[in-house]
């Protein structure tokens, strides 16, 4: 089995982390956890989360942390210096099924070098999220596959997996996002490897999604054709 490390920036989880830790253990052994702490949780996810460590749990604080975002990156550079094969990044909160994961592991078995978690294809769908961040999502995708060129039928969510060599081509420091783009970035810069999407069901939970992040999400947008060279230092 090649080697697989799951990364999960967790903040803020306590109801819900032991539950995901667990479900993960014992869904996929000698599958690798790595617990990427937000510096901005305030609650007990980190006592918690270092209760279950052991040879396959990791749980890291992130002290530079600056987001979700800057915690992913360092998930990726952690499981890369540890000799990961290929990553899966997925949210802690309960807003993706642990049971899903079997779905990107298939593809990345299959020879794709990344997979991409859809609600909008086939088979995926959104519960209990909110009309603004449903109509949000569909139409921040369909106008990033016209400006950006990409033809996925999902660029915002947060539940993916790569292969080792895709992402150590890239320089995390030069991404420009910092929130919800994100997500939309890496599946740009990803469009010219061998891709497909999963069908993922995804629950809404807290959020912290303002309108404000709306014209920033925006501007990024198109930068990042320009961007790509800063980060990318090879085509995949």
């Amino acid at each position: 089995m090649k080697k697989t490390i799951i990364v999960m920036p967790v903040a803020n989880e306590e109801d819900s982390i032991a539950n995901v830790i667990n479900e993960i253990r014992s869904l996929y052994k000698g599958v690798y956890l790595y617990i990427i702490m937000d510096s901005y949780s305030k609650d007990k996810t980190e006592e918690i989360a270092r209760s279950f460590e052991d040879e396959f749990v990791k749980v890291i604080f992130y002290k530079e942390s600056k987001g979700v975002v800057s915690c992913y990156l360092e998930g990726f550079r952690q499981a890369l210096a540890d000799g990961a094969e290929q990553i899966i990044e997925m949210d802690g909160g309960g807003s993706h099924n642990p049971k899903e994961i079997k779905l990107f592991l298939e593809k990345l078995d299959e020879g794709y070098d990344c997979v991409f978690g859809s609600r909008f294809m086939k088979g995926g769908a959104e519960i209990d999220v909110k009309l603004f961040r449903r109509i949000v999502s569909k139409w921040g995708t369909w106008l990033a596959n016209i400006v950006l060129g990409t033809k996925l039928t999902d660029m915002t969510s947060g539940f993916e997996g790569f292969k080792s060599e895709v992402l150590s081509s890239f320089n995390f420091e030069n991404f420009l996002s910092r929130a919800h783009m994100y997500q939309t970035e890496m599946r740009f810069y990803c469009r010219k490897t061998k891709h497909i999407e999963v069908p993922i069901h995804y629950v809404g939970g807290r959020s912290t999604f303002k309108k404000k992040i709306l014209f920033r999400a925006f501007s990024i947008l198109f930068k990042l054709k320009e961007n790509e060279k800063k980060v990318k230092r090879k085509d995949f």
